[in-house]
C-alpha cells in the first residue's frame, strides 16, 4: 500500500471500521479474554491484522509484493548509505553453499539451483539532532557513509534481513527499527536486500546472505568493480546476525550453514580477489525476533497461540492452490510452497528447527510472544542450549508475531528493543553472557526466570514426526491440484 496516498490508506481501512467498533465496544465491556491482557490498541491493531490476513481473500502475490516494497522516502533521524556488492567471479562461494546444502539433504529432497548475483543493501545509522521530517541531504552515497560513520560510537556492526515470510517486504520497510537499533547500539546496520520468493526460491536469499556477510569481512575492491563497497573489513566478533520473522530464519539458517561449511574438508575458499582458510569466522551472536523456524508450520502452538496473534491458520492441501494466479505465482511446475520445493521444506538451511547440531554456535537470542511460532523458538532454543550454545530467551506473554514492530512505542516494544541492543553490545564487547530465559507478563512487565533448557518438552522425534506429516500433506495438495493450476 502508497502509505503517502490518503485514498489508498482509506480504501484499506475503512472497510474494517465496523470490526473496530464491535472491538472497541467488546473490549470496553471486557467480553474476549484478551482484554486481560490487551489494551484496546493491541486488541484493535491485532483483530484489524487479522482481517486484513484473511486466507480466504487472498490478493495475487505480485500485488502483495509491489505494495509492500513502496519506498517511503529517506528523512528524519536516520542516515542511509546504499551499497552493491558485486558477485564474485569464481564460482567457490556457490559451490560450498550446494555442497552444504548436499551433504544436509535427503536424496528424495529437491531444490531449485540458484546462481550468484551482486547483492544490493543499505548501510544504516543514527542521524542525530535532526527533527523526523528533515529531508535527506544530496550527496552521493559514499559521502552519505561518511556521514553515518561520522556518527557511530561503537564496533557493533548489525547485518540485518527484514521479515515478509520470505516473498514481501525491503530494506526501506525496515529503516525506523534498523535505524532505532544503530541509535541504541551506538553502532550501524547493514540491511540486506535479499532475492524474495517465489521467482527466486531456496536457496537464492541465503546464498545472497553469505555473500553479504563475506563481503562485509573481506570488502571486495571498488577499484576492481562498478560497486559502491565503502566500508573497511569487520572483524566476524564486530558483527552480529539480525532478523525479524523469515528473517529470523535467513538469519539462523546463515548459522547453519557456516557451521555446515566448517565440517567440511574444504580447506579454502576463493572470494574476489581473497583466499579465505577455513573454518570461516562466525559472528559475535545471532539475534531474532519472533523467528519462523518451521516453514511447514507443524508445531502445536500454531493452533494453541492462535488467540493472540493474527497470522492466518497453516493450509495443508489447498496452500499451492490458494493465491490467485498471476506474473509470479503459480510456478510452473508448481511448487507446493512459495519458499522451496515441497519435498526439502524438512531440509536445516530451509527449517532450521529440524537442524541436529548447533555445537560451536555463537550466542542465539530470541525475542518472541505468545504467538502462533513460540513453540518453532523454544524448540530450537532448548536444543541449542543442552549442546553448550549460549542462548537467551524472552518470551513476552499474550504478545503477537513480531509484536515490536507492529506495537511499536508500546511498553513491550520498547524493552525488546532495549533488551536486543544490549545483548548485541555485550557481545561485540565480548561481555561475558550466560544462557537464561525469561517470561515477561502484558501487564505489569514483572520478568520471570525460565530454564531455556526445558522451555518446549517437544521431542526432537516428534518435532521431525509433525514436519514430515505437514509436508507430506503439502504434498497431496500438489498432487491432487497441481494440474489444474494454469500456466503462464
Amino acid at each position: 500500500m502508497d502509505v503517502s496516498n490518503p485514498i489508498a490508506i482509506a480504501r484499506l481501512i475503512l472497510p474494517q471500521v465496523p470490526l473496530m467498533f464491535k472491538t472497541a465496544v467488546l473490549h470496553s465491556l471486557g467480553i474476549p479474554h484478551t482484554s486481560t491482557k490487551w489494551d484496546l490498541k493491541t486488541e484493535l491493531i491485532v483483530k484489524t491484522l487479522r482481517s486484513l490476513l484473511d486466507p480466504s481473500q487472498p490478493s495475487p502475490i505480485s500485488k502483495q509484493q509491489k505494495a509492500s516494497l513502496h519506498d517511503p522516502g529517506i528523512k528524519g533521524k536516520m542516515w542511509i548509505s546504499k551499497t552493491t556488492f558485486p558477485a564474485p567471479e569464481q564460482d567457490d562461494v556457490l559451490k560450498i553453499l550446494n555442497q552444504a546444502v548436499e551433504d544436509l539433504k535427503e536424496p528424495s529432497e529437491k531444490y531449485t539451483p540458484t546462481v550468484m548475483t551482486a547483492v544490493e543493501a543499505e548501510w544504516t545509522g543514527y542521524r542525530a539532532n535532526v527533527d523526523d521530517h528533515r529531508q535527506r541531504p544530496d550527496l552521493s552515497e559514499r559521502q552519505h557513509y561518511a556521514k553515518l560513520m561520522s556518527e557511530v560510537e561503537s564496533d557493533a556492526t548489525m547485518l540485518y534481513f527484514h521479515g515478509g515470510a520470505m516473498f514481501t517486504m525491503d530494506p526501506c520497510t525496515h529503516r525506523a527499527i534498523t535505524s532505532y537499533l544503530a541509535h541504541l547500539t551506538k553502532g550501524r546496520v547493514l540491511s540486506v536486500r535479499y532475492r524474495l520468493a517465489p521467482q527466486n526460491p531456496f536457496p537464492a536469499a541465503l546464498l545472497d546472505a553469505l555473500i553479504a556477510y563475506l563481503s562485509l569481512l573481506y570488502p571486495p575492491p571498488t577499484e576492481s568493480y562498478s560497486a559502491q563497497s565503502f566500508h573497511a573489513p569487520v572483524p566476524a566478533p564486530h558483527i552480529v546476525l539480525a532478523g525479524d520473522s523469515s528473517g529470523g530464519n535467513i538469519c539462523l539458517s546463515l548459522v547453519q550453514l557456516l557451521l555446515q561449511i566448517n565440517r567440511s574438508t574444504t580447506k579454502s575458499v576463493s572470494f574476489h580477489n581473497h583466499t579465505i582458510n577455513l573454518p570461516l569466522p562466525l559472528p559475535a551472536a545471532c539475534s531474532t525476533m519472533s523467528a519462523w523456524l518451521d516453514l511447514t508450520r507443524s508445531m502445536p502452538s500454531i493452533m494453541t497461540n492462535a488467540c493472540y496473534d493474527y497470522l492466518p491458520p497453516p493450509i495443508s492441501r489447498e496452500e499451492v492452490s490458494r493465491f490467485p494466479s498471476c506474473k509470479a505465482w503459480p510456478t510452473d511446475p508448481p511448487r507446493g510452497d512459495l519458499y522451496s520445493d515441497t519435498s526439502i521444506l524438512c531440509h536445516p538451511l530451509v527449517s532450521p528447527l529440524i537442524a541436529r547440531d548447533w555445537t560451536g554456535s555463537c550466542p542465539l537470542w530470541f525475542s518472541y510472544g505468545e504467538e502462533m511460532l513460540a513453540d518453532e523458538v523454544q524448540v530450537l532454543a532448548s536444543k541449542a542450549a543442552k549442546q553448550g550454545v549460549t542462548v537467551v530467551s524472552e518470551q513476552f506473554e499474550a504478545m503477537p508475531h513480531c509484536f515490536a514492530l507492529v506495537l511499536l512505542g508500546s511498553p513491550m516494544s520498547k524493552k525488546t528493543y532495549q533488551n536486543w541492543a544490549a545483548f548485541c553490545r555485550d557481545a561485540v564487547k565480548g561481555e561475558q553472557m550466560r544462557t537464561r530465559g525469561l517470561w515477561i507478563e502484558a501487564r505489569t512487565g514483572i520478568e520471570k526466570e525460565m530454564d531455556v533448557r526445558t522451555l518446549c518438552r517437544i521431542s526432537d522425534g516428534e518435532v521431525r514426526e509433525r514436519m514430515e506429516a505437514a509436508k507430506a500433506a503439502r504434498n497431496l495438495g500438489i498432487e491432487g491440484e497441481g494440474k489444474l493450476l494454469p500456466k503462464l
